[in-house]
């Protein structure tokens, strides 16, 4: 859906900062339908990462990331990786005051890069301030890296079916396989519909809920927005970058919250797979759920008391999940030795 409707809407798009509000706005208003295309290629891209939080997060509960499927959890999270990268250069593109704002504190971030950080932030803006090369570099790369998903989604799969899926039990049921058709078929056939039903809805009744508002102010670099956010689903890596008053070390803090999931099949030294077995790993994962949403709330609020000291209590709690996870898995399974020992 979103190669199909991005395709659309770049045959009508213009990637100059003169021209490219208008032809957004000429996209809505103007071309046949061109209204829909935009509002499901917007919602669809909120939807994608509503999924993907889910698909994660679910992972996360099944231990789906441990041996011998760490190359699939790898693949996973660079995917993760490049799905921001494209919805943060998506986001840039209407030329909207959000736009321009929020590519120029995203992209200053490397600027706190010691010795190359300025000319780092020189070389990908093709000038001294975010303007025309760079609304085009970002143009360009928006249309190109759909596709390298598309690969490493197939690589995914791959990945996946070299070892089969995971399920709830944590156990192989390689010897225990049913077609994927039908019964697969029409399970997902289920959730396709349910879907679209959500998104007609969303699209048709409430297209901007998950927008801001500011974005339909033209882009001006001579006003600055009362408070610059990015969209939603940056919002709990966005709190923690701002949580730390150091620069370099909120940067840091930032990418790190991201690549750490990497480490997951590393950390957790669980003999058991998955959280639903072990009740202290379910409780605080749940903890860490419930405050990954917190951190979201706060990074959409400015930054004044009493948000300042909730983004970096949840930063520490987010961090401090992962480096409980070795020492929970540890006891869980001194735990289970001496219940075996018991018996």
């Amino acid at each position: 859906m979103q190669i199909i409707t991005g395709v659309t809407l770049a045959m009508h798009y213009a990637a100059n900062i003169e021209l490219a509000f208008n032809s957004v706005e000429h996209i809505m208003r103007d071309v046949h339908f061109g209204w829909l295309i935009r509002y499901c290629h917007a919602n669809v891209a909120s939807f994608f990462f509503i999924f993907i939080y889910l698909h994660m997060a679910r992972g996360l509960y099944y231990g789906s990331y441990a041996r011998p499927r760490i190359m699939l959890w790898s693949i996973g999270v660079i995917i993760f990786v490049l799905t921001m990268a494209t919805g943060f250069l998506g986001y840039t593109l209407p030329w909207g005051q959000m736009s321009l704002w929020g590519a120029t504190v995203i992209t200053n971030l490397l600027s706190a890069i010691p010795w190359v950080g300025t000319s780092l932030v020189e070389f990908i803006w093709g000038g001294f301030s975010v303007d025309n090369a760079t609304l085009n570099r970002f143009f360009s790369l928006h249309y190109l890296l759909p596709f390298i998903l598309a690969g490493l989604v197939v690589l995914h799969l791959i990945a996946l079916h070299e070892h089969g899926s995971n399920n709830p039990l944590g156990v192989t049921a390689n010897s225990d396989r049913i077609p994927f058709h039908p019964y697969y078929t029409f399970k997902d056939l289920v959730g396709f519909l349910a879907f679209f039903l959500i998104l007609a809805i969303v699209v048709f009744y409430a297209p901007n809920m998950m927008g801001h508002p500011d974005n339909y102010i033209p882009a001006n670099p001579l006003v600055t927005p009362a408070h610059i956010q990015p969209e939603w689903y940056f919002l709990p890596y966005y709190a923690i970058l701002r949580s730390i008053p150091n620069k370099l070390l909120g940067v840091i803090a930032m990418f790190g919250a991201i690549f750490i999931l990497l480490a997951m099949p590393f950390i957790d030294i669980s003999r058991i797979r998955g959280s639903q077995f072990q009740p202290i790993s379910k409780l605080v994962l749940w903890i860490f759920f419930a405050n990954f949403l917190l951190l979201g709330w706060v990074g959409a609020k400015p930054v004044e008391a009493p948000y300042i000291i909730i983004g970096q209590s949840c930063s520490i709690l987010y961090f401090g999940w992962f480096m409980l996870v070795p020492v929970i898995g540890l006891i869980e399974n001194t735990i289970n030795d001496l219940r075996k020992n018991k018996k």
